[in-house]
């Protein structure tokens, strides 16, 4: 059976260093034998500010639903979170908070995430590479009953070159997180 991961960056900027450093995870998971990585940009699924008064008169938008259907699809997800001022992106926390509304069948979508296993990666131009972001993160998918795993990477901007990670270890180290999921995933 194979094993399918989802990957996706919580930014959509062109050249983000989130997307550029998330290839190197991907490379990781499909490394182990029977794995697959879809990687989507979070602009083919755009969707308004939560708001409550919108879901009540709109109900949950489509392309809300078209990526519940692959998250159901995919046995994990590889996410690469950029950190602005400390924090996740609103992208990342309006993405899921539409997400975890009911779907027009009565079915709150929050029932995809639970034990769902998420592997957690950033990078950003600061000298700790986004690593306040992802605690926030952890926290914030944890409450959405993910499966965090234990580990992380978090990739200083000043590490990345042309799109590839210029250290050595922390190349390994993005690498391993990627083939990491994909064999917790598998066993």
């Amino acid at each position: 059976m194979t094993t399918r991961l989802l990957a996706f960056s919580g930014s959509t900027r062109h050249g983000s260093l989130n997307s550029q450093v998330l290839q190197t995870a991907i490379a990781g998971a499909e490394s182990v034998a029977g794995c697959t990585v879809t990687l989507i940009n979070l602009n083919d699924y755009p969707m308004p500010l939560y708001n409550g008064d919108d879901e009540q008169a709109h109900g949950m938008p489509e392309t809300t639903q078209k990526l519940l259907r692959l998250f159901e699809e995919h046995d994990g997800l590889l996410l690469a979170s950029p950190e602005y001022n400390g924090f996740f992106t609103p992208l990342i926390k309006n993405t899921f908070d539409w997400m975890t509304r009911n779907e027009p069948d009565g079915r709150n979508g929050m029932r995809v995430f639970k034990r769902y296993p998420v592997a957690l990666l950033s990078s950003s131009p600061g000298i700790v590479g986004g690593l306040r972001s992802l605690m926030m993160v952890r926290m914030y998918l944890s409450n959405l009953n993910f499966l965090v795993l234990p580990e992380q990477v978090a990739v200083t901007g000043q590490k990345v070159h042309e799109g590839k990670i210029t250290d050595e270890r922390l190349e390994q180290q993005v690498f391993a997180l990627g083939a990491g999921l994909a064999e917790w995933v598998q066993n």
